[in-house]
């Protein structure tokens, strides 16, 4: 049984959904608890993707107590109705930690999916974090996207196997990319790429308030200093971000705010955008893969391996570091060849295989021991 919550999960998870329908050794159960609903069912329609189960439990103005509460008691009842041989979440959600916790209570192994990331601090970013290590703990099957992912969760001594297998955001890309893409935002078909176009990306819950407005600041500057460049920037839901953004922003006209981009939109428009500046995690890995740079909009990432390989700048939250960092590409022809030419280190684009072939010798080693 597969489950998620969120759209970047969905994202994640419909490759391993799809490797997994196309074995015939697995029976695949979907279920769903709806966490962030309108932006999941478009990720689900586009991959054909039907739940099983939709626990539903999106309500407004929620608590991550009132979350994490209404999906153990959802689970329970799924998980008394289909006993599955194993149980697999994506990341570091509160579904997939309260996944996780109701499968341990029920004595069902549990599969972490992109296990092992961590930022050192448990509280960045808050609450994924925290979730990560503790899923660390409840998992028996870690699918770790990287060798770094590896010796992280060998530091926890975490029980069980752990498995690389780069990760299941690079294998979207194959799904996704097409030449001619026709946007469905229809701003999107009407701006000039042939102008630096930088994507602008912010909603971590650290990073509101001031974090956000040294951002916004910066992205101003650029605006002002570099007359040539254009942003886009999807606008996130949560109100708080929605609002900073029409303060900051909002008479900004080298800005081109949209809607939440769904994947296909969102993985078209890197592929043309000159750089990519971002609060993200999954673009993190993603971008690499188009050849585009990406400063990262936060003070600690758990994707090192994406600033040690030079695909990825850590570039902080503060207004000065965050102007240079992006003026330096806008200027230093040889400093963006080298970031947009670097390897991604996040996998090679067939995780999800990967992943199934290790779940079958794993469920039939447990198997061979149960006799």
């Amino acid at each position: 049984m597969l489950v998620f919550g969120t759209r970047p999960d969905a994202i994640k998870m419909a490759p391993l959904v799809t490797a997994c329908r196309q074995n015939p050794a697995i029976e695949t159960i979907v279920c769903i608890t709806g966490q962030h609903r309108q932006m999941l069912h478009e990720v689900l329609d586009k991959f054909g993707i039907l739940p099983d189960y939709d626990l539903n439990i999106m309500q407004p103005g929620q608590t991550l107590t009132q979350i994490t509460s209404r999906i153990l008691t959802g689970l329970d009842d799924v998980f008394q109705k289909v006993r599955p041989d194993v149980v697999l979440v994506h990341g570091d959600t509160s579904t997939a930690l309260s996944a996780g916790l109701e499968a341990f209570y029920h004595q069902i192994p549990v599969g972490h999916v992109e296990a092992g990331l961590r930022t050192g601090n448990p509280c960045s970013p808050f609450p994924e974090e925290m979730n990560r290590v503790l899923l660390g703990n409840l998992a028996c099957l870690h699918f770790a996207p990287t060798d770094r992912n590896r010796e992280n969760l060998l530091r926890q001594n975490v029980p069980g196997k752990i498995f690389v297998t780069g990760n299941t955001a690079i294998d979207v890309l194959r799904y996704t990319v097409s030449p001619g893409y026709v946007f469905s935002q229809p701003i999107l078909n009407q701006l000039d790429y042939s102008r630096p176009t930088i994507l602008l990306t912010a909603h971590r819950r650290e990073n509101l308030g001031e974090g956000m407005e040294s951002i916004f600041a910066a992205v101003r500057r650029l605006g002002q200093d570099f007359p040539e460049i254009q942003f886009i920037l999807p606008v996130h839901l949560n109100p708080a971000v929605v609002n900073l953004v029409e303060k900051e922003l909002g008479s900004c006209d080298f800005i081109h705010r949209t809607q939440p981009l769904d994947v296909f939109d969102m993985h078209n428009l890197i592929s043309r955008c000159y750089m990519l500046m971002t609060d993200s995690g999954g673009l993190q890995e993603e971008a690499p893969s188009l050849k585009k740079p990406v400063l990262v909009l936060r003070e600690e990432t758990e994707r090192m391996e994406a600033i040690e390989a030079g695909t990825a700048i850590l570039a902080g939250i503060g207004e000065e570091s965050v102007y240079a960092c992006a003026a330096r590409l806008l200027t230093d022809p040889q400093a963006y060849s080298r970031m947009s030419g670097a390897v991604n280190p996040f996998g090679d684009g067939h995780a999800a295989e990967k992943i199934v072939a290790a779940l079958l010798e794993a469920c039939v080693s447990r198997h061979t021991r149960k006799q």
